[in-house]
């Protein structure tokens, strides 16, 4: 005998509710805002000194975390894996997501994995175990920008995000957005100040190793290069090099990590290629005409460049010519680290040399398997003794999809030199 008919509308109401219920609950846990924190289940790795040569080959970029650990980043993911000398990538030591945000850019300094996301948040990381050591809120950052899947703008070109130590070794994060930028501390992520930032004539460069943040402002007449207190917010020198035009592009050298820590400053009006080299110090800078030349690195207190098919190696401060090789011809200049320089030949040879003498530390191919040394080099990245490049496939198609940019699957090379 069925229900009478009131009551079986009753029932189909009910059941309805219920299934509409059950169905927002699941769309509410698929969608709703929320992070997963996977912290590690072993122990810290110990350091290594690898032997020379090519360690392996990765599908992503690392960034090399005191020397023991490679953090990768994905869409919504920043994890790292072990030991450092893994020939590929393996299963995550810790792993940190968020949802619906996208991951922005990362900087590490010490064991310390700052990341920053598309809603302005940042948060920090102990690398030792993976474990949220805070959360802060800063500005927005700019608009998107491409990113390919090595992730390599987001770990080794961070874009408005820069480690900082002050003249008392405290150590700052800055964020830069498009209407704000603010600065915490590192230890705690407590903030220290916030300014306006007017991204449509203010470029953020990056930090000085004095602990100032650099910053290209054109708004109010001609461009001028501000130094401020990356600690405190005080805006002190607001410096034009002299002779400069309306307009000027500034890029930081020296630099012990991306784009902070740096130790000189090279200017230039946009679109040239005449350019001048400075020294910076908590006074203006000062000038450095070894580093005048577009293709000049700094290393150290040591400006190398290739002059007349020959790798020369000057004083940055006084300009005296230290060394010069004549093997090196055909090689350029792939990056740069404390102790070290690292150039690619036109073989893909990776050769380091100690920057104060020319002295040769490694010479070695570039090479991962069968995959040969026919490709041509992407991003670089340097760092506690390693080398990572990317390796793109031959003709270089900039537009083209990331199956034909690169070279494999597994298309950044790990070398330790």
């Amino acid at each position: 005998m069925g229900l009478p008919k009131g009551r079986r509308r009753i029932v189909v109401v009910v059941a309805v509710l219920l299934a509409t219920v059950a169905i927002a609950a699941t769309v509410y846990r698929v969608l709703a805002p929320a992070e997963v924190s996977t912290v590690a289940r072993a122990s810290y790795p110990p350091a290594v000194r690898p032997a020379v040569g090519v360690v392996g080959r990765l599908p992503v970029a690392p960034l090399i975390v005191d020397g023991r650990l490679r953090v990768y980043v994905a869409h919504r993911q920043v994890y790292a894996d072990r030991p450092v000398t893994g020939r590929h990538r393996t299963t995550p030591y810790w792993s940190y997501r968020r949802w619906p945000a996208e991951l922005d850019g990362v900087v590490v300094s010490g064991t310390t994995v700052v990341s920053r996301w598309s809603d302005g948040r940042l948060v920090a990381l102990d690398a030792r175990t993976g474990r949220v050591s805070w959360r802060a809120d800063g500005p927005d950052p700019a608009p998107e920008r491409t990113v390919r899947r090595t992730g390599a703008a987001t770990v080794w070109d961070p874009r408005g995000l820069f480690v900082a130590r002050g003249p008392d070794g405290r150590q700052v994060i800055v964020a830069a957005g498009a209407g704000r930028v603010s600065a915490v501390d590192l230890a705690d992520g407590r903030e220290l100040w916030s300014a306006g930032n007017d991204a449509g004539c203010r470029d953020t460069v990056g930090t000085t190793g004095s602990g100032q943040l650099v910053t290209v402002d054109a708004c109010a007449g001609p461009a001028v290069v501000e130094f401020r207190d990356a600690g405190t917010g005080t805006v002190g020198t607001r410096w034009r090099p002299p002779g400069a035009g309306d307009a000027l592009v500034a890029t930081l050298l020296g630099c012990e990590t991306a784009r902070a820590g740096c130790t000189a400053l090279r200017t230039a009006a946009p679109g040239e290629d005449a350019a001048r080299g400075w020294l910076l110090g908590p006074a203006e800078p000062s000038a450095a005409p070894a580093l005048d030349r577009p293709d000049a690195v700094l290393a150290g207190e040591q400006a190398v460049a290739m002059v007349d098919g020959e790798l020369v190696g000057r004083s940055a401060r006084t300009g005296v010519e230290l060394w010069r090789r004549s093997d090196l011809s055909s090689a350029r200049v792939l990056a740069v680290q404390p102790g070290r320089v690292h150039l690619l030949t036109a073989y893909n040879d990776l050769v380091t040399l100690e920057p104060a003498t020319g002295v040769q530390r490694s010479w070695f191919a570039l090479n991962a398997g069968s995959d040969g040394v026919g490709w041509a080099p992407g991003a670089a990245y340097a760092a506690h003794g390693f080398v990572a490049v990317e390796r793109l496939r031959k003709p270089v198609d900039p537009n083209g999809d990331d199956q034909r940019y690169y070279l494999t699957s597994e298309p950044v090379i790990l070398a330790a030199t």
